[in-house]
């Protein structure tokens, strides 16, 4: 790669900056019809960008939801790899306004980052892209690779279409391998591989007693009460070690090496105590807390409710009780199968005098992982550290995001996340910011990273 990459980016970082500020002011929420016209201005800007980039076959493609973003460069060398560039352009909600310090639509810089929604997840990393390909392009006439660009709608609301488009269009989506920047750093300017992610998958617990509530005086004694089943079934399925008791869960769950271990231990990682104000970090048995968010399967209670919520008491047995559980999985995990397996728990342990409903999730999941040592992987790494100055270090992240599973599935191809987010950008969250340190050192990751994946 010629310095002249480096050198447009740098001689044109307020004109992408405003750009990429034009970008972020667009409300393209996704799960509000309101903003529906919001959406296609995103997609639009999208669309219109990759036309002065220089790009072919661009088509906004109708999806059933919200469009899609696609677009073909195939200028490089008949040698040259294609990459698949994933990203979204819709964002969450900025609700509640009044806990924005300014207007979440308004881009602005404070304390050396960028606050508005979107501007990490993933408005700013799918720019930071753009931006590399734009410098390619009117410095050496021709990108390194070959690309295709899928840059969706629907993401912050499951993706609710995209698996059926990617299916069924299996050979328009085709590439040596994917690209995607909708993920992190572990802190602030320390480059990070994040070469795994956990699965996702949940069910629903509905307990029913009575057909209404009951004064607890007159039927206390006689009628079960359902919140006191439901807690006894949830206490049943994970223990104070925070293992998980239900038969058949860890059936399958690939062992954590001793060199996994050492990749893990030797991340700084997040200090939970400080960052949560929890008194003390609890993990399952034998493993660290990082190992156990990284690396091992978790089993969460998300929201318990039932029975009476005001102020003061109110002496009933509950007529219902409900309880949201979702659970993050590793490799060797069937998310249906996992399903099914609370299920059976649920319905085994049981108590009698009530009837127990079993709703389960239909957004699942399977994790991901690739190995480190892949040659498209240690290519990052170097490109990372080459851009901030850092070795890289490799982490797996708790987290899930659906696509990546999907692609692996569909296309039997490596995925490369290449996330420049930091703990601090608080996304979905008010007063969303991107660091400017991200925004620049990342697009000189990327530029290394292109030139780097087709040098033979």
């Amino acid at each position: 790669m010629s310095q002249e990459v480096l050198k447009y980016l740098q001689d044109n970082q307020q004109r992408l900056q405003d750009k990429l500020f034009e970008f972020l002011a667009i409300p393209s929420v996704s799960t509000d019809s309101a903003h529906k016209q919001d959406i296609h201005k995103a997609a639009d800007f999208i669309t219109t960008y990759l036309q002065d980039i220089g790009f072919e076959n661009i088509e906004k493609q109708e999806t059933g939801g919200h469009p899609l973003v696609y677009a073909e460069y195939n200028g490089a060398d008949s040698e040259a790899p294609t990459v698949l560039f994933y990203g979204h352009y819709d964002v969450q909600p900025a609700d509640p306004l009044e806990l924005w310090d300014s207007d979440p639509f308004k881009p602005e810089i404070r304390n050396e980052r960028i606050f508005a929604r979107g501007s990490s997840d993933d408005k700013g990393q799918v720019f930071m892209h753009l931006a590399v390909f734009e410098a390619y392009m009117k410095t050496e006439g021709k990108l390194p690779l070959n690309v295709k660009v899928c840059i969706e709608g629907e993401e912050e609301i499951g993706s609710e279409n995209l698996y059926k488009v990617l299916h069924e269009k299996k050979e328009q989506f085709q590439a040596d391998f994917a690209v995607i920047s909708d993920s992190g750093m572990v802190e602030k300017n320390q480059p990070t591989i994040l070469y795994g992610l956990k699965g996702f998958t949940g069910i629903e617990i509905t307990v029913n007693g009575p057909d209404h509530d009951l004064h607890s005086g007159m039927y206390g004694g006689a009628i079960r009460n359902p919140l006191m089943a439901l807690s006894h079934i949830l206490s049943s399925m994970k223990n104070e070690e925070e293992v998980v008791t239900v038969e058949g869960f860890y059936d399958g769950v690939e062992p954590l090496s001793d060199e996994e271990r050492e990749l893990i231990d030797q991340v700084k990682g997040e200090d939970y105590v400080q960052a949560t104000g929890v008194p003390e970090t609890v993990s399952e048995k034998g493993y660290s807390a990082k190992e156990h968010t990284m690396a091992r399967p978790t089993f969460e209670v998300n929201g318990m409710y039932g029975g009476y919520q005001g102020e003061g008491t109110k002496t009933i047995i509950p007529s219902s009780a409900t309880a949201k559980i979702t659970c993050r999985l590793v490799p060797g995990q069937d998310p249906e199968r996992v399903q099914q397996l609370l299920e059976e728990h649920v319905k085994n342990v049981a108590p009698a005098g009530v009837k127990v409903e079993v709703k389960k999730e239909k957004l699942s999941a399977k994790a991901y992982k690739v190995d480190p040592d892949h040659a498209l992987i240690k290519k990052a790494a170097a490109s990372y550290t080459k851009a901030f100055g850092k070795e890289t270090v490799y982490v797996r992240m708790g987290g899930s995001i659906p696509v990546v599973e999907w692609m692996e599935a569909i296309y039997q191809m490596p995925i490369v996340l290449l996330g420049f987010g930091t703990p601090d950008d608080r996304l979905h969250s008010p007063n969303e910011s991107f660091p400017l340190d991200s925004f620049h050192k990342g697009m000189e990751t990327l530029a290394y990273y292109w030139n780097e994946v087709n040098d033979k």
